[in-house]
Parts: C-alpha cells; structure tokens; sequence
C-alpha cells in the first residue's frame, strides 16, 4: 500500500468544466442562520464531497464571496449549486411544489435517527439550523420529519458543520450507485 500523490487522486476527480455532465444525488442543504463563516466554508465542502444538488444560504448566514468562506470551502463555492434567500420559508415551499422533502436536522419529540433515512425518501432537502438556537419553529413546523444524531455523552449537540457532514453522507450512502467512480 501507498499513499496516492495529488496528482494520482486529482487525474480521478471530475473537473470544474465538466462537473455539470454529472448527475448530482439529490440532497439539497438548507442552512439557516448560521453564524460562523468557517461553518458556512466547510459545509461547502463536504457538500461538494458528497456531490449533492444545492445549498440554499439562508437568514443571516454568511454567503461568498467571503475570503473566510473561501478558507474553508478551497473552492466548493464554485462547485457547489448556491443560492442566498433571506426567507427560508420560501425555499421550503418551492421545494415542497416539486415534491422535494423537508427533513430537519433538530432534536424533537418524534425521535427519528439519521441512518433510518430510506432510498424512497429522495430528493429531500436537510435544513440545519444556528449553532445556538438550531433549527427554528416555523422550519420544524414545515417540515415532513426530523432526524437526529444520537449524543452518548454529556453533550446535546456537535458542530453544525460536522453535524450536517455527518447525516449527508448518511444519506449519499444511502442512493449511491455501488460504483462510485460517477
């Protein structure tokens, strides 16, 4: 065994040019009110990682060009589908009319783990919420279910940029085709 140079693993990744040749698996993120700008960065990234369809930016959610974005994401700005919409609402229910699922990513009194996520469930979209407050009331309200991460310690919660990397692989685990060179 050894250790791929970079330009072994860059010759087998897709490129910038061609990248909307391929079918993206359908997940969309929703990120509401997120506070930290590296958060913002690095969910741009492992969205990129897990090629899903969209990120929506919502709230006061830092949206690029940001260079503390930039930092983090190493370019997933560019790869990644964005949009910024200040109401989240509104992203919902345009995703609901094309028969997108709202999943929510919040603690809630309907226990439903992350890895129960069926194939039948696709496309949906995973909304998460401030790192303080989480997922808002108005958003768990419009959505179809709620997931959670179980916490074993004395913790309630993770980083809501590991959070959500967490549960999107989860789900691109779910759909992937078995060969996953794309």
């Amino acid at each position: 065994m050894r250790k791929l140079t970079h330009a072994e693993i860059k010759s087998q990744r897709k490129s910038l040019p061609e990248i909307n040749n391929y079918k993206r698996n359908p997940v969309y993120v929703l990120c509401d009110n997120i506070r930290s700008i590296f958060n913002v960065g690095a969910i741009f990234r492992t969205s990129d990682a897990a090629f899903i369809e969209k990120i929506y930016l919502t709230g006061y959610t830092p949206y690029p060009p940001r260079k503390e974005i930039e930092k983090v994401a190493l370019g997933a700005t560019l790869s990644v589908p964005w949009e910024y919409r200040k109401n989240p609402l509104d992203v919902v229910e345009e995703l609901k009319i094309n028969k997108i699922k709202i999943v929510c990513l919040e603690i809630t009194d309907t226990r439903k783990y992350y890895w129960e996520i069926e194939e039948k469930d696709f496309p949906l979209c995973l909304i998460v919420g401030n790192e303080i407050t989480g997922v808002s009331k108005e958003l768990i309200e419009a959505s179809d279910y709620s997931i959670e991460i179980p916490m074993f310690g004395m913790k309630q919660s993770l980083n809501v940029s590991v959070a959500c990397g967490i549960v999107i692989y989860e789900m691109v685990k779910t759909i992937v085709n078995k060969d996953l060179t794309g």
